[in-house]
């Protein structure tokens, strides 16, 4: 791996740290990317499904998943972790996502996960071919391409240091803070940085200088290389022997930090948990001195250093790079109150899911209400014989005569002078449990009997249980004897037409054995659409979560709501074409049993 990041890298951010993941956003747009580099949230506290983030001047939603294989599973491009996950935490996110897979890189921000715990995790991680940036790391970047978090600080801060897009330095640190010091000298002193990485401060990280560093080698955008050390450790020997052996033949520039412990009579720990030496090998002088014999380039001090880089970037007489162009962020942004992923109606045409509507709404177009309800519903083309099965049921439901609650109720306020829309609204608030809602619990409760492989016997008994007649179950007139014909339409067209009716064959034996008690226990209509709709789903390749979901959300109802409310309209229509007077409930029909007020 030449490159840690390129620009089409996309990352899951584990914890949603929503400054960490806006200055990423920034960053992508300020550099032009074509895709953002976060692809999703795990958030396994959130009941949210995104997060809104802005993008520029824009706003974009970016999902949130409740673990990292759901977020790794509907976003498989995505190669990076961020784990910003509590030392208490980091260790247990970092090994899921090994085990998960399809990870190349994972940067972990926890200082002090205990070292048992982060040298297995990092040696399970080298054996994965998995790197690891971290722990306690600020990032890594590879400029004009991805970065992370907050490596560079702001975007000014980033503008400055040249950090918006790649220099000649490939730059290898402990430090997080130094880390941007170091990339506004080289940007001051030399032409930026290529890639940057702060390997963490902990005293066991997942990938050392040289790893970083043989990388770096590799990648034809770096022309030097920065490494700045501290005491403590003895990653540096490392470098030096892939020096002296020809691994790497790049310039180096190095220099450890912490000179100055020499001047204290006892052992001095700096910052970080690795910044402690225990031995002469370990301490700062010791190693710029090792260092130096090798031909590596070390400078006489810290403040020397902007000079060396200036001489050694000056020695390799680079081409100059071109500033590409770049995006500036506005300093006032306003979050938009509404979100619509549905339709569009800005620009030449209205769209219904990126569709024109010219191209779905006349007949030689090919497409029907089915094609509308599949895009408008639920976002997606769905194949002909499910439109086709869309509409069959709207039109199975759209009327069932005048005397049932919700006609009668459109009827009698159309008869008292209201509009059509008032009318219709008083029909359709009676659709719920009683009226409509058994296609919902039909569904559900077949579905959960299916899903447990329940027998039929194990069902009804479940459903006595619960105290719950079986939705989709029962009429009053139809039977075995004498079946419901819109029934047996839609069995007849779902045999013809569905790759498969597992949920239905189950409702057919437990069927048999309700009959078997009482005729008229058959599986009626609503229970029919509301079967057939989850074998449709799942032969369209929904998840069961999905389906769960599209059932405790009402979209099963909502085709009950949507064909009926052609028949109501009919009605209201009926009785204003026929100008029928106010309607009166005759007496005769109503039972009075009124009793003298008790006073009390």
């Amino acid at each position: 791996m030449a490159k840690l990041y390129t620009r089409d890298t996309q990352a899951i951010f584990w914890n949603n740290n929503t400054t960490a993941i806006q200055r990423m956003l920034d960053y992508d747009y300020t550099i032009q990317r074509k895709k953002p580099s976060v692809a999703a949230i795990v958030a396994p506290t959130s009941g949210n499904k995104f997060e809104k983030f802005f993008y520029g001047p824009d706003e974009i939603m970016i999902p949130l998943y409740k673990t990292t294989a759901a977020a790794k599973a509907a976003q498989p491009q995505a190669d990076v972790l961020l784990n910003f996950a509590s030392f208490r935490t980091a260790y247990d996110v970092t090994m899921e996502a090994l085990d998960i897979g399809g990870f190349s890189s994972m940067m972990i921000t926890a200082e002090g996960i205990p070292e048992r715990l982060a040298r297995h995790m990092n040696a399970y991680a080298r054996a994965k071919d998995v790197t690891i940036v971290g722990p306690a790391t600020v990032g890594a970047i590879a400029p004009g391409a991805f970065k992370i978090a907050n490596i560079g600080g702001t975007i000014e801060n980033i503008v400055q240091s040249k950090l918006h897009r790649a220099g000649s330095c490939g730059l290898v640190t402990r430090s997080g803070g130094l880390f941007n010091e170091l990339s506004n000298i080289i940007a001051i002193n030399a032409d930026g940085i290529a890639e940057g990485v702060a390997i963490g401060g902990d005293r066991f990280v997942g990938s050392v200088f040289i790893d970083n560093m043989l990388r770096m080698q590799e990648n034809p955008e770096v022309k030097y290389m920065i490494l700045l050390g501290e005491v403590g450790g003895t990653e540096e020997y490392k470098v030096i022997e892939a020096v002296k052996s020809g691994k790497i033949t790049k310039p180096i520039i190095a220099w450890c930090i912490g000179t100055i412990a020499k001047y204290y009579d006892s052992g001095v720990q700096f910052g970080h948990a690795g910044a402690s030496a225990n031995g002469e090998m370990e301490t700062a002088e010791y190693k710029n001195k090792a260092m130096a014999e090798v031909g590596i380039h070390v400078p006489a001090s810290f403040n020397d250093l902007p000079l060396m880089i200036k001489e050694v970037f000056t020695s390799l007489n680079l081409p100059a790079i071109a500033e590409p162009a770049i995006s500036l962020c506005p300093s006032v942004r306003k979050s938009k109150e509404f979100i619509c992923t549905i339709s569009d109606d800005r620009g030449d045409e209205a769209t219904y899911a990126g569709f024109p509507i010219s191209s779905l709404a006349t007949p030689e177009t090919g497409k029907g209400i089915g094609d509308v309800v599949s895009l408008l519903w639920f976002k997606k083309q769905y194949p002909k014989w499910a439109t086709d099965f869309i509409e069959t049921v709207i039109k199975t439901v759209a009327d069932h005569g005048p005397a049932v609650s919700g006609a009668h109720n459109a009827k009698v306020t159309a008869r008292a002078g209201k509009s059509v829309v008032e009318s219709l609204v008083t029909g359709l608030l009676t659709i719920g449990p009683r009226f409509g809602g058994a296609i919902d619990g039909a569904a559900e409760y077949f579905k959960y009997a299916d899903d447990n492989k329940l027998t039929p016997a194990e069902f009804l008994n479940y459903m006595k249980k619960e105290g719950v007649p079986i939705p989709g179950i029962g009429h009053r007139i139809k039977s075995l004897k004498n079946p419901d014909l819109r029934v047996e339409g839609l069995k007849r067209y779902a045999a013809a037409h569905f790759p498969a009716t597992p949920l239905l064959d189950y409702a057919l034996t437990v069927e048999q054995l309700t009959t078997s008690k009482k005729e008229n226990l058959i599986l009626n209509v609503d229970g029919t659409i509301g079967i057939l709709m989850v074998d449709m789903w799942r032969a369209l390749g929904y998840s069961e979560e999905d389906i769960n979901e599209f059932i405790s959300s009402g979209t099963l109802n909502s085709f009950f709501i949507l064909g009926r409310t052609i028949g109501f309209i009919g009605h209201v229509l009926d009785e204003k074409r026929l100008a029928m007077p106010m309607y009166r409930h005759p007496m005769s029909d109503i039972l009075y049993d009124v009793q003298v007020a008790e006073k009390i």
